[in-house]
């Protein structure tokens, strides 16, 4: 008897269609227990690297640019006439 290609993949009429075995319920919380961990490793390995990243590369001290400082004075000034700005901070 010669075998078709489509005989393995759709199975042969004269035999009874292969059940695939249920699962069960300790493999699914198996599995829902590998995954929660292994999002848990993840994330803190993600941690982790920013915290080395921060590190390596920190925040650079901040300067105020005096484009910016004219800028926010004639805002203030035309909005409020005869005001001054004495401070500016960033928050």
């Amino acid at each position: 008897m010669v075998r078709q290609p489509h005989d393995e993949i759709c199975g042969r009429a004269d035999q009874p269609a292969r059940r695939e075995p249920d699962l069960d319920v300790t493999s699914l919380f198996s599995a829902c227990l590998i995954a929660l961990i292994s999002v848990f490793v993840l994330l803190g390995t993600l941690a982790l690297i920013m915290e080395l990243i921060t590190a390596v590369f920190p925040d650079r001290k901040a300067s105020m640019d005096p484009v910016l400082v004219a800028a926010i004075s004639t805002a203030v000034t035309s909005v409020y006439p005869g005001a001054r700005v004495t401070r500016i901070e960033e928050e």
